[in-house]
């Protein structure tokens, strides 16, 4: 019946009139409707999401409105400009462009050239480099935040990324407000060798600042921190916060136990962990910490404002 079909269809066409096939088919016949409801609908691509924990399908609306937490507690990775709305009051900030910096100053040889990688990773992620700058209030206080983004190249620490950061330091100077961020990094940039290392002595440099005007710094520990930023900026803060089980780390357990040649207790150089031994002072979920933040940030800042001489 089917070759039967497919000759007729031909016949037809050779008389020039258009097919069944063409017209719809015996559905566009009876009922021209029908045909767009029994249509078969692609569903995006990114619709669903797995949970890194569980391997659970999530309906990415609802991940969304959960602030990227899935339902077993995991803290999935979010952008730059998610944490920022998700930090400020209502969604509310301005933003603060990032300086521009020299592409590839060491002309670094690998299969795929440098300024192709920084292409594609702008292109991603929409930011200038792995961090990002945003000021508006946090529970009504006014406050600088710096937001690395790892999906940016893995967040690495480079010449941009240190360029950013001594920015938005200088800016809660010049504002005379606190200095928040949000770090999550592989470490320093390999592709901008001891350019990259150098980032890590400029931004103490600019912490300095910070602190010599009184100032907050609060530094909010998202996974993973690893490397040079948890080496320099990430353990200089006033106070440290983390988000559950998040990677804080230099080097990789796999590393430290091959060195040692000891195996590593469960947990290690995760959030919960370095909180029981002083190197955190709070886990805060991600729902609750725009109120942790505010809270503490108030806080310091009425302390300098009795500091300050009559």
């Amino acid at each position: 019946m089917a070759m039967a079909d497919h000759k007729d269809d031909k016949f037809e066409k050779s008389l020039g009139a258009p097919t069944p096939r063409e017209r719809g088919g015996w559905l566009a016949k009876i009922a021209p409707g029908v045909r767009n409801l029994v249509a078969k609908r692609e569903s995006p691509d990114n619709l669903w999401v797995k949970c890194p924990d569980t391997g659970e399908m999530l309906y990415r609306p609802d991940l969304e409105a959960a602030l990227w937490v899935t339902p077993s507690g995991s803290h999935m990775r979010i952008g730059a400009a998610q944490r920022l709305r998700f930090t400020f009051d209502d969604g509310q900030f301005e933003k603060i462009s990032s300086p521009v910096v020299v592409d590839d100053p060491l002309k670094f040889p690998d299969d795929k050239p440098y300024p192709e990688r920084l292409k594609a990773a702008r292109k991603l992620t929409g930011e200038q480099d792995s961090m990002a700058i945003g000021i508006g209030t946090i529970q009504g206080q006014m406050t600088v935040v710096v937001v690395q983004d790892f999906a940016f190249m893995g967040g690495s620490l480079g010449m941009g990324a240190g360029e950013t950061f001594v920015k938005a330091a200088h800016e809660a100077v010049k504002r005379k407000i606190p200095f928040v961020i949000f770090t999550a990094s592989g470490g320093a940039r390999m592709q901008e060798g001891t350019l990259s290392l150098m980032q890590m002595a400029r931004t103490t440099l600019a912490l300095n600042e910070v602190k010599s005007a009184g100032l907050p710094y609060v530094v909010v520990l998202t996974d993973p921190t690893t490397g040079g930023v948890t080496a320099s900026y990430a353990m200089l803060g006033d106070v440290h916060l983390a988000e559950p089980n998040a990677m804080i780390a230099f080097s990789g357990r796999r590393v430290i136990e091959q060195t040692i040649r000891e195996v590593l207790p469960p947990g290690f150089q995760r959030a919960e962990f370095l909180m029981e031994r002083g190197m955190v002072d709070a886990v805060v979920t991600r729902a609750d910490l725009p109120r942790v933040l505010g809270s503490i940030l108030k806080t310091l800042m009425m302390g300098r404002a009795r500091s300050k001489p009559d």
